[in-house]
């Protein structure tokens, strides 16, 4: 079904690892140039753990998504490897050398627009200032891989686990969204294979943050910190911690 101009594609650029985001994300483009990519998108719609293209497949089209979480993941001998995972606002399915450099699936159902990329390249030709938007966009991806390799350089799983929670925290205060408890929005497998450690790790990660009553869950998807002055000394922790 095609997009219209209202609803067009909503590129955003925030640096989630600075503290004290704003309440909201700032826009980028103009509604001229939102404009522009609705024409040229499509919406489409994946079912939770739906695959929405394979590394190495051919690179037809990026995607924004409108809602649901996407999981970017690479596929090494040792299984698949969580490389990402991707929110409402964000672009993803930008490729090299005209294939995807990695798999993505639905952590959720997810609704997209699908920019196909030969039209995306024409409209980037003609105007510069769209195709500076779009590498500050790109930028944002750059600065989640070198987070989540900073991220996995952690010794601890109760930092590594320390830190995801703030991230995702701040994503949710980005996103305008009440952070009095974190949303997981995926299963504890999928948080495992991100952050590196086995599901027993993570387990044991959560149980220690709990009975040092630095953190609380209501459920297997709501987490709240209790301490956040020890919360924020396991996140910043160098290379050692609990």
């Amino acid at each position: 079904m095609p997009a219209t101009p209202i609803a067009g594609p909503a590129i955003y650029a925030v640096d989630p690892w600075v503290r004290g985001i704003p309440k909201a994300r700032h826009q980028l483009l103009s509604d001229d140039e939102r404009a522009l990519l609705a024409k040229i998108s499509s919406i489409v719609r994946f079912k939770k753990g739906e695959t929405i293209y394979q590394e190495g497949d051919a690179a037809e089209a990026a995607f924004n998504i409108i809602s649901g979480v996407v999981t970017a993941y690479r596929r090494l001998a040792d299984g698949d490897h969580v490389s990402s995972f991707v929110y409402q606002g964000d672009i993803f399915g930008l490729s090299e050398q005209g294939c995807y450099t990695n798999s993505a699936k639905a952590a959720t159902a997810v609704v997209a627009y699908k920019i196909p990329l030969s039209a995306l390249r024409r409209i980037l030709e003609q105007h510069a200032d769209l195709d500076i938007d779009l590498i500050i966009k790109l930028c944002e991806g750059l600065r989640e891989a070198q987070h989540h390799a900073l991220l996995l350089a952690r010794k601890h799983a109760a930092t590594r686990l320390a830190m995801f929670l703030e991230l995702l925290e701040r994503l949710q205060i980005a996103r305008g969204e009440p952070a009095a408890e974190i949303h997981l929005p995926v299963g504890r497998s999928s948080i495992a294979a991100y952050l590196g450690l086995t599901p027993a790790s993570l387990s044991r990660a959560l149980r220690t943050l709990t009975s040092r009553k630095i953190i609380s869950s209501r459920d297997l998807r709501h987490i709240r910190i209790l301490d956040r002055a020890a919360f924020q000394k396991v996140a910043d922790t160098n290379g050692a911690g609990p």
